[in-house]
């Protein structure tokens, strides 16, 4: 349409002298209507992520309730990335769903080249949160004048094994994709109150958590209190276990020796950085309730 006209159709629709507009994407740039409430995008699985939240920005920009219907085919017929976005802008209702969104773009199509011509990747391959800390630890390598390395970001990581099935059951969550998406998650959280989150959504979604789904959030919360207190690695099993402390930590060494000379039958060292602890934790319940309150005590007697 030559410029004259468009700005006469637009003009005519902003005077509401008729009610439905049909149009290209080309509505998507910054066109302001509050009187619009209701668009209709047709084949909405061949547009990105950016796009469609643009387009489901020119509705509802008043008081009046307003509603995005996106027409599309059969699940069948649409690619696996074409759902993923579709639920992705689902799913971002509230305010500042544009940073969110973003995130998910990153996730569905992978990161581009900071410094190259590439505008997509695998970040898939890794996720998101991996991603980040990875580029984190490279950035900071570079500020210190280091060579980014793997030890680095692989040191901080505490390992953590109570020698029993920590796992969300197939007969728990059965679509893979999902199962996948929650395990990202719990080992993504960097609180107590994020797991207690997760804990809820799980419930509220599949019922009752299974005894190895408990045990992986207890282990993930047990990671957590390790990975403060400078811990690198915390097995248990029925008789014990051991504790290797990293070389920076926040264990308080006065409480540990008198820790060891109190209780020399259930504490010994194991060589400078480990501790062995012997305890009958032949129970699952027990084991777990044991380490935690190791953990705590731990805690509550480090140093900064």
């Amino acid at each position: 349409m030559r410029e004259r006209e468009l700005e006469r159709v637009m003009n005519d629709f902003h005077h509401q002298r008729f009610n439905v507009l049909v149009c290209t994407t080309i509505i998507e740039t910054g066109i302001d209507i509050p009187t619009a409430n209701t668009i209709i995008i047709e084949r909405a699985d061949h547009f990105g992520l950016a796009q469609l939240h643009q387009l489901r920005g020119r509705v509802g920009r008043s008081h009046h309730q307003a509603y995005a219907w996106l027409l599309t085919p059969h699940p069948k017929a649409m690619t696996t990335d074409a759902q993923k976005r579709l639920e992705a802008i689902a799913s971002l209702e509230d305010l500042g769903a544009g940073f969110a969104l973003a995130t998910h773009d990153l996730e569905i199509r992978g990161a581009g080249e900071l410094l190259g011509e590439e505008q997509s990747g695998s970040m898939e391959t890794i996720g998101f949160s991996l991603y980040m800390e990875l580029l984190e630890n490279a950035v900071d390598a570079l500020k210190a004048g280091r060579e980014p390395s793997l030890e680095d970001l692989t040191s901080q990581q505490t390992e953590v094994e109570l020698r029993m099935p920590s796992l969300l059951p197939d007969d728990f969550i059965p679509d893979v994709n999902t199962r996948l998406s929650f395990y990202k998650r719990i080992a993504s959280a960097k609180t107590e109150n994020e797991l207690e989150e997760i804990k809820v959504e799980l419930i509220d979604r599949f019922g009752l958590l299974p005894d190895p789904a408990r045990t992986l959030l207890d282990v993930a919360r047990l990671r957590q209190q390790a990975q403060k207190l400078g811990i690198r690695k915390l097995e248990g099993n029925e008789k014990g276990g051991v504790i290797e402390f990293a070389e920076k930590n926040h264990v308080n060494p006065a409480w540990l020796i008198g820790l060891l000379q109190k209780q020399p039958q259930h504490y010994r060292l194991d060589g400078p950085t480990r501790l062995k602890f012997i305890q009958d934790l032949s129970e699952r319940k027990t084991r777990i309730e044991w380490v935690r309150q190791f953990m705590r005590e731990l805690e509550e007697n480090a140093i900064a």
